[in-house]
């Protein structure tokens, strides 16, 4: 049966990997490392309940209570901590909720490869990446992304002059501060607001726009 089961390991550890990789891709907090050894884990933990007992199940001196489920079932609860430790609270938005939520079907991808049930684990690690690539196709063309961006001038008009083209541009300003600072180089004015835009426009939009205002230094986008 040897054989059989790292056979059972290694497509679980493959098909974990393969939904890791998407995630690496993305950049996303965890990777193919993480989805490999999840789904690698989770399969021998399912082995384990299934076969590792049988010696003991088979002495007939002794009388035992068999579940093979019970060490199964104790995964699932092991990865609600990991996927605890990726969701994130941050700038009013909960990041890594996807991620979590992929690693907790890696891990059931793994259980069902070690418990031998080769086509289902495919299937759903097809479902998988089917629906993680949709997310991000929808996401990228018709979700918003909040940006704090902190900038600077001498002069105040320059700072209205940049509001007043952000509400044109069609920008939605979400907060502002607005501190007047003193130093040996005279007065300066540093702003800093959180705005949202679509995330098709990120890259090409936020820093074409600010680099067009005159008298005004960027501090950070982020």
């Amino acid at each position: 049966m040897t054989p059989e089961f790292i056979l059972r390991l290694a497509i679980a550890a493959v098909l974990g990997g393969v939904i890791g990789l998407e995630r690496e891709y993305r950049a996303k907090e965890a990777g193919f490392r993480t989805h490999f050894l999840v789904a690698l884990g989770s399969a021998l933990f399912m082995i384990l309940s299934m076969y590792g007992f049988d010696s003991m199940i088979n002495d007939t001196t002794q009388k035992l209570s068999y579940d093979p489920s019970r060490i199964a079932s104790q995964v699932v609860p092991g990865i609600g901590f990991i996927g605890a430790g990726i969701i994130i609270f941050q700038k009013h938005v909960v990041k890594g909720l996807t991620t979590a939520a992929g690693l907790w079907v890696t891990s059931a991808i793994g259980l069902t490869c070690g418990a031998g049930m080769f086509v289902l684990a495919a299937a759903t690690t097809v479902m998988v990446l089917m629906c993680l690539e949709a997310l991000h196709f929808v996401s990228s063309r018709f979700a918003t992304r909040s940006i704090l961006l902190t900038f600077s001038s001498d002069k105040q008009e320059n700072i209205q002059v940049v509001l007043h083209k952000m509400r044109d541009a069609g920008i939605d300003i979400d907060s502002y501060e607005m501190q007047k600072k003193t130093d040996p180089k005279g007065i300066a004015y540093q702003v800093s607001m959180e705005i949202k835009v679509k995330r098709e426009q990120y890259q090409t939009r936020i820093m074409q726009f600010m680099e067009k205002m005159d008298g005004v230094s960027i501090q950070n986008i982020e």
